[in-house]
């Protein structure tokens, strides 16, 4: 490599990385401006920056895969409506629409064409999940979209920067809390902006009037070290299922991966028909876990870009669950979309032996929170004292154990959303988090045992009842299960603490003073239980985190409760259990 080569090299890396912190602040603007907490405080957003073709060029680190995967197609249908010609600085433009947004009404794809020197040199896009859309709200009950809440087509939103203030009216008449959703809305506007500013001013410093033949190499080099991953590992056909839950009725999840010279197909054929509840799964949003749990297995360090997601394929049958036609519901869409990685690891499993992790609990627990104004357990009295209120928290369960590592406790995997601090949820509503703790036994039993999972306390302060959808409660029927002789990690429950239980996935009253329990799912266990060293399951005992009993049965562990270890009786114990004695 002469010196020229490595010149332009070492220039082009050095824009990438400046590329990287231009998107960055972006979402951190999105982060410090936006209303809702689940985008400021989970961090449910996506921030990107893209060509004028339209292709994705870098993503922020701040974000979920199923914003950021889905996006990277979205800006191509901003595109097929408005020509680059009429566009003009200022602009923005927006939609919600699920099949060529982010796969939900509740999300924002909000996009911004970028100028230098008065010419279009790129777009940036952004995404975050607003409180309310109106329709029935956070719930999985709607038979179809329409009853979802208000779709956005692909529209302007400022033109000029004049803002589009009847649709802006047509919005806040349509949704719960008006000013929280445009402020989103609005915060949306600014990380584009910010992005739009940091651009042209790293173009001006490096002297440069395009950045296509940078946007060309990241593409290129994203493309390349995705195709050599690929290429390391043997060819065949890989098939796994994963059964889950459903609403109605059990879902069952079926796909095979393919790797051969052209590269790596993933079918979903044989998967589940399309719901009639609102757990579908729209195909950009399979689209975007499905690569997400590939190359988290064979290509980590892979720049996530257009490159690198246009080399995996991804075929679902339509009319199925993973691939809903309009207009199916899709509100709770990621009780489908965030098990897909799970179900590609069950594949990816047989050729990449020992380097797949044991499944999750996959979907996160998204918990609508809503005053029980509506139903027929509030009086009229209480009813025109009580607190109106909608508000949204989430709980997470635990990680699979890994190859040489415990899964991770209360961590979501594969959304990465964070938890949302109680209290901010108390400050905006009436309702007490009185327990928020680790889940004892709650994580499969193996050489490296899963993640654990919390138990989450709620009651009403007010002497009224409160609401809960439980659309996106999984594993309640079907646990995590384990690889390499790990164990299942505990099932989900929700339920009341005077005892009843809540099976499915519907809207659920909380009675005035009963408090909501729920008990989320922890992750399974990686390799034989009785390979675990003793001393690391005496420290979870005493810590409370793994009962006596557990120990002995699923570790071959003798401890007292103190977690004080019999070394003797547990070698003896451990001994009879690998020769196949009963003890």
């Amino acid at each position: 490599m002469n010196a020229n080569t490595m010149k332009n090299q070492l220039a082009r890396q050095i824009m990438w990385n400046r590329l990287i912190a231009v998107v960055e602040e972006g979402a951190q603007v999105l982060l410090k401006t936006a209303f809702g907490a689940i985008t400021r405080e989970g961090g449910d957003l996506s921030a990107g920056v893209y060509d004028p073709r339209g292709r994705m060029l870098e993503q922020a680190v701040t974000g979920t895969p199923g914003h950021v995967n889905t996006m990277a197609v979205a800006v191509t249908h901003f595109l097929e409506r408005y020509p680059i010609a009429a566009m003009q600085s200022g602009d923005v433009y927006i939609t919600n629409d699920p099949w060529m947004g982010t796969g939900h009404l509740f999300d924002f794809v909000v996009v911004t064409p970028a100028f230098h020197r008065n010419r279009l040199v790129g777009f940036f896009a952004a995404t975050c999940h607003v409180i309310d859309i109106g329709g029935r709200g956070f719930t999985a009950e709607a038979r179809s979209v329409y009853e979802e809440g208000l779709m956005v087509p692909h529209l302007p939103l400022f033109t000029a920067g004049k803002p589009n203030e009847q649709l802006f009216a047509i919005i806040a008449a349509n949704v719960r809390d008006p000013l929280q959703v445009r402020g989103d809305l609005l915060s949306l506007c600014a990380s584009n902006e910010a992005g739009v500013k940091r651009l042209t001013g790293m173009m001006h410093e490096f002297g440069i009037d395009s950045i296509d033949p940078l946007g060309e190499y990241i593409i290129e080099t994203s493309r390349q070290g995705m195709i050599d991953a690929i290429a390391k590992l043997p060819h065949g056909r890989y098939t796994s299922s994963m059964p889950l839950d459903g609403y109605d009725e059990p879902v069952q999840l079926e796909l095979a991966v393919t790797i051969d010279a052209s590269g790596l197909t993933v079918d979903y054929a044989g998967s589940s028909p399309t719901a009639r509840f609102g757990i579908n799964s729209p195909k950009c949003y399979t689209d975007a876990y499905t690569v997400f749990g590939v190359k988290c297995a064979i290509a980590p360090d892979v720049p996530n870009n257009a490159g690198s997601l246009d080399v995996v394929k991804v075929m679902a049958p339509e009319d199925t669950i993973v691939n809903p036609p309009r207009p199916a519901p899709v509100t709770a869409r990621h009780v489908i979309g965030q098990m897909l990685p799970e179900a590609v690891f069950g594949a990816l499993a047989q050729p990449m032996q020992g380097r797949v992790p044991a499944e999750g609990a996959g979907s996160i627990w998204v918990m609508p929170l809503v005053s029980g104004h509506e139903t027929s357990l509030m009086d009229a009295k209480h009813r025109a004292s009580a607190t109106r209120f909608s508000a949204m928290s989430v709980a997470v369960g635990g990680v699979g154990g890994r190859p040489g590592k415990d899964g991770l406790s209360s961590v979501a995997f594969p959304s990465g959303v964070g938890s949302i601090p109680v209290e901010i949820t108390e400050a905006a509503c009436p309702l007490l988090f009185t327990r928020r703790e680790l889940r004892a036994n709650s994580a499969g039993a193996g050489e490296y045992r899963g993640g654990l999972a919390p138990t989450v306390e709620i009651i009403n302060q007010e002497p009224v009842p409160f609401t809960i959808s439980a659309g996106t409660f999984d594993r309640r029927a079907n646990p995590a299960r384990g690889r390499n002789g790990g164990a299942e990690g505990a099932l989900g429950a929700a339920r009341l603490a005077s005892g009843e239980v809540f099976s499915g996935k519907s809207v659920y009253t909380i009675p005035a003073g009963e408090r909501l329990v729920l008990d989320l799912p922890g992750g399974a266990g990686y390799g034989d239980p009785l390979r675990r060293d003793p001393a690391r399951v005496a420290e979870e005992v005493a810590d409370g985190l793994l009962s006596v009993a557990k120990a002995r049965h699923d570790y071959g562990v003798v401890v007292d409760a103190t977690g004080q270890l019999d070394p003797a009786q547990t070698q003896a114990l451990r001994r009879a259990r690998a020769g196949g004695a009963a003890v």
